[in-house]
């Protein structure tokens, strides 16, 4: 099975940068180095879910919140969503405080505003759920191949990419030993550690 990820940013990742930057106001190469650090913490979310509530609950997930036809409108979704008053960077507890964390990471690498961050968070979210439905439905995998695929996507090793390329600008700064260190720390934890001790 091709890497979900890879070919999800050979895809729309073009689109998805220009549609962030131009809702959002933010730089395209800046949207466009963001949107591959979020989506494995979403794939990171959704085998947590998984693993402690099961396949049925995650196809649930995608049955709610992922409507593979937002991929065909990109620039209507993250219109609607860039309204949003108050984003939450959760995703409803898919994400739990590691939103928040990741948020906060974001924001420091790239020095966004946190809201805007959030707001990205919120933005991609239903693209890369609807990505998962679209594979599940129309590309012939089912959900054992859906559930095979978010073990793979969603391990620890794609978190420490994240985390590598998060802190790899705050190498030998102040800041890097430091708070978005201890971040990272909890964003891992958050994600990845957690999920060992569930039953």
């Amino acid at each position: 099975m091709a890497d979900f990820l890879e070919e999800l940013m050979g895809s729309h990742r073009t689109e998805t940068s220009k549609q962030l930057s131009s809702n959002l106001g933010i730089d395209q190469s800046v949207a466009s180095q963001i949107i591959p650090m979020i989506a494995p913490l979403i794939m990171a979310g959704l085998k947590r879910q998984m693993e402690q509530r099961g396949e049925d609950h995650v196809n649930s997930i995608l049955d709610k919140h992922g409507d593979a036809s937002a991929l065909d409108d990109i620039g209507g979704l993250f219109s609607a969503r860039a309204q949003e008053a108050n984003p939450d960077p959760a995703l409803g507890g898919l994400l739990g405080d590691s939103g928040a964390q990741a948020a906060d990471a974001i924001s420091n690498k790239f020095n966004l505003d946190k809201g805007t961050v959030m707001k990205i968070i919120v933005m991609l979210a239903p693209i890369i759920l609807g990505a998962l439905t679209r594979r599940r439905d129309a590309g012939g995998v089912g959900s054992s191949g859906i559930a095979s695929l978010i073990n793979q996507q969603g391990d620890s090793s794609m978190l420490m990419d994240v985390a590598g390329s998060l802190l790899g600008s705050l190498a030998g700064s102040d800041s890097g030993s430091g708070s978005e260190a201890d971040l990272i720390s909890g964003l891992l934890g958050g994600l990845a550690g957690k999920r060992k001790r569930t039953p």
